[in-house]
């Protein structure tokens, strides 16, 4: 057997759905990343701080989050996704342009935390369904975090 065969007990077409599922998690949870880096770094008003340092935390998190989502993605047997433009196909949440208030900020990255929620579980349904236990563990501790964090941001307003 080659050393570049994949028998880990996932059908290659699972691992295909499953990494194409990945791809998009991936995609979305780096433009979030990079909205939340954005948000730290301009973020202005009487709640500065508090949102300056609670940014940081989440794309601190974030950073690990998507190195974790891209090695799962190369552990399938698939190429991980890797550029803005990729990002910008595969991602469901939308860019924003110029620097909003704080509030909307917060707005902001709390519906980018529900839909990582939202791509979590449909990359869940695919893992379970191929009894890839790995991916189901790294997507289901991905979606509590991401819940979590809405919850703290909605808890602002």
């Amino acid at each position: 057997m080659s050393s570049n065969v994949i028998h880990i007990g996932i059908p290659e077409a699972d691992r295909k759905a499953i990494a194409e599922g990945l791809s998009r998690l991936l995609a979305d949870s780096y433009t979030l990343y990079l909205q939340t880096h954005n948000f730290h770094w301009n973020v202005t008003g009487p709640q500065f701080r508090e949102l300056h340092l609670m940014f940081e935390e989440h794309y601190n998190e974030l950073a690990v989050a998507v190195d974790d989502i891209a090695e799962r993605i190369r552990t399938l047997g698939a190429a991980a996704p890797g550029t803005y433009r990729a990002y910008a196909a595969l991602s469901s949440i939308e860019e924003v342009e110029g620097v909003p208030a704080a509030k909307q900020m917060v707005a902001l990255l709390t519906s980018g935390h529900e839909q990582v929620v939202r791509t979590c579980r449909e990359v869940l349904k695919l893992a379970q369904g191929a009894d890839d236990e790995s991916t189901a563990s790294l997507v289901s501790d991905r979606m509590r975090i991401h819940e979590k964090t809405a919850w703290m941001l909605r808890s602002l307003s």
